[in-house]
């Protein structure tokens, strides 16, 4: 119970600007911007003023999978942990967004993972085997007899240290920091976990920034749009609405609302539920839980673009899903999405009709279910001429150099509150200081009293939410404000001030305005780590960085040796005996690179190189039995066709993907590379 009440005095409301202590020391052009998404992240640059533009890899993909694969030390992390997935679920990683930020009273959403809490708050992912378990090894080896425990900001703190070393080999140099967008609707803790998942990255943080604001970002410098809009942000696990007003270069939040538990994972996870009823599975097992929704978010993507799609789940018959089908399943929780729009429009003081457009973010925007509903909901087609997946990392990257300090115009943003702040009063009453929706950076200032005669001291217990009671509010911080002079009640008077900075960050501080007594505190919420773990794991990060690299490429190294020598073996037993395919004497250079390759696999301790060399050795040994085998199948494929039926075909297939290319865009597998 704390101990004070409210003094009918008013609330005064300042607007604060946001301090800017380190723009001397920032390098200009060096500031990156980083989207980090549930299913996909992405890195951008845009220096000095150059137009924004996302770094990809070498097969051309800006996306990095948001899955972190614990079964190597240092951590796979994106495409590679991907590919552990299936072989590993206990071990990799994926959608860790979701628990960012949260407690496990806070957790009512389906998930894969074994969680546990030590201390009440400090949430931790069980993985089931220790760092430096050899890839490939047996579920229920001796490699997975151990187990080991990581936070959900560990989990992204590696994710974005990737995506950092992928700028930095794009800028030849450290980058000086980076801007990461969060979804407008996370609250103080989960924005303080993304905050300090950068500082364990190595990450200058220079601003946490709402994700539909750097798409309005991005789309208003693209387009010298000015207006009112709404954006509309569907990614993989959390969904945000926001509308905006754009005039002059300032982008103002007039309203924010959505559900951070809310994404295409859950359309996954409908659809693999149903596809296994289907199946006649009635209590699935792990493994058949990861295939199922491996193989349903396969068949939501090709359902973008076709009306029938068939599924084959490991073990069990194939299937046939209709888009009517799936868009059956879905229906549920897309209209959750349009309760928050409808809100959201409310809470701005608009109609669907006044809006100058709606602005489509995230990959699940590509469903055509979600689209026609958005188009219903606001009255109008949706705005995706952008790629919904890389507009927010735009956004990112420009206002990341505007604070690096580049001679960019200047841009001013003003973001909102996602949810309200205030105090818990005698009889665990809320008393809101910031409300919901107030622009930030903004500090807020009220008076209150004392409850008890003679007492000294007041208890400050901060909360946020939209209960009127502090037990249904989420706790931020307590502390005490002590040495108030001893007068009868309602005689003391206590000055409490909010302030939020631009990042959301909140600062809240106390003073006795009799004596000038006065206590502050940084909010930091107690969602897990403290200032000790978050420097400690800081300072591994920098002491084993070199280390960290070589082992994280060793065990790259090893994966796409091990995948080489799988396919290898498959086919030289698919070939059998076959001479004309495989002749003695080049299958026995051939089994002699392959033993080769085991054996530098077998070294647990092996660097990059010697995987490397013994992968590129083996290709260069089978890549006259590879080239046999495409031939015979291409012979085979062309038998008895003449050479008007092979060319009518070949054209066929061109004006096929001619078609799915114009008319109806398919996203990106996560399963290809």
């Amino acid at each position: 119970m704390t101990s004070v009440s409210i003094h009918d005095t008013g609330a005064l409301f300042q607007i604060a600007e946001p301090t800017d202590q380190r723009r001397a020391q920032r390098r200009p052009g060096r500031g990156i911007g980083i989207d980090l998404g549930t299913t996909n992240s992405l890195v951008a640059l845009a220096p000095h003023g150059a137009a924004p533009r996302v770094l990809r890899d070498s097969s051309g993909s800006g996306l990095v999978p948001s899955v972190v694969a614990y079964t190597t030390d240092p951590p796979l992390v994106g495409r590679a942990a991907q590919a552990l997935q299936a072989e590993h679920p206990g071990q990799v990683i994926s959608s860790v967004k979701r628990l960012m930020g949260r407690g496990l009273s806070d957790i009512h959403f389906a998930h894969p993972y074994h969680l546990s809490e030590e201390t009440p708050g400090l949430l931790r992912i069980d993985i089931g085997s220790p760092p430096g378990s050899q890839v490939g090894s047996p579920p229920g080896s001796s490699g997975e007899a151990q187990s080991r425990r990581v936070t959900p900001t560990e989990v992204s703190a590696a994710i974005l240290r990737e995506l950092k070393l992928r700028a930095e080999a794009e800028l030849g140099e450290p980058c000086d920091g980076a801007v990461i967008t969060v979804p407008a609707y996370f609250d103080e803790a989960q924005r303080q976990a993304t905050r300090d998942a950068g500082r364990i990255a190595g990450l200058q943080v220079y601003r946490l920034l709402a994700e539909p604001t750097a798409a309005a970002l991005a789309y208003g410098l693209d387009r010298g749009g000015e207006g009112l809009f709404a954006v509309y942000d569907l990614g993989g696990g959390t969904f945000d609405i926001s509308i905006l007003r754009l005039h002059k270069g300032v982008f103002q939040v007039l309203a924010t609302g959505g559900d951070s538990a809310l994404g295409g994972d859950d359309f996954d996870r409908a659809l693999a539920a149903h596809l296994l009823q289907r199946s006649g599975v009635g209590e699935p097992s792990r493994f058949q839980l990861d295939a199922a929704r491996i193989a349903a978010r396969a068949a939501k993507e090709r359902l973008t673009g076709e009306t029938a799609t068939r599924v084959a789940l490991p073990g069990l018959s194939e299937l046939e899903v209709t888009r009517g089908e799936f868009e059956a399943l879905i229906e549920p929780l897309a209209q959750r999405t349009l309760r928050a729009c409808r809100q959201a429009l409310k809470d701005a003081g608009l109609r669907a009709p006044e809006l100058d457009g709606v602005v489509l973010v995230g990959g699940s925007t590509r469903v055509p279910k979600i689209r026609e509903l958005v188009a219903e909901t606001f009255k109008r087609p949706p705005l995706a001429d952008i790629d919904p997946d890389e507009v927010v990392a735009w956004g990112a990257a420009i206002q990341a150099d505007i604070l690096s300090g580049s001679a960019r115009e200047g841009v001013t943003l003003l973001d909102v509150v996602p949810l309200s702040l205030g105090l818990e009063t005698m009889g665990g009453i809320v008393e809101k200081i910031i409300p919901r929706n107030a622009t930030i950076p903004i500090a807020a200032r009220q008076v209150f009293t004392n409850y008890a005669e003679h007492q000294t001291g007041m208890v400050i217990h901060v909360v946020q939410g939209e209960r009127e009671l502090a037990r249904d509010c989420r706790s931020l911080a307590r502390f005490d404000l002590k040495g108030i002079p001893r007068l009868p009640p309602s005689m003391a008077r206590v000055e409490v001030t909010f302030q939020l900075d631009a990042d959301a960050l909140l600062t809240v501080s106390a003073r006795e305005l009799m004596t000038g007594v006065r206590q502050s505190v940084e909010v930091k919420p107690t969602y897990g780590l403290s200032e000790a773990e978050v420097d400690r794991l800081v300072m591994e990060s920098l002491d084993h960085a070199g280390d960290d690299y070589a082992r994280r490429n060793a065990a790259e190294a090893r994966v796409e040796l091990g995948r080489v020598v799988l396919a290898l073996r498959t086919a030289v037993t698919e070939v059998g005996h076959l001479r004309e395919l495989l002749p003695e004497d080049e299958r026995a250079r051939l089994e002699a690179a392959l033993a080769a390759a085991d054996a530098a696999m077998a070294d647990p301790d092996a660097v990059a190189d010697p995987l490397n060399r013994a992968r590129t050795a083996l290709e260069k040994v089978s890549e006259p039995f590879a080239r046999r085998r495409m031939e015979r199948a291409l012979n085979a494929g062309m038998a008895g066709k003449s050479l008007h039926d092979i060319e009518r075909a070949l054209a066929d297939e061109d004006a096929l993907q001619e078609k799915r290319a114009g008319h109806t865009p398919e996203l990106l597998d996560p399963e290809e590379p």
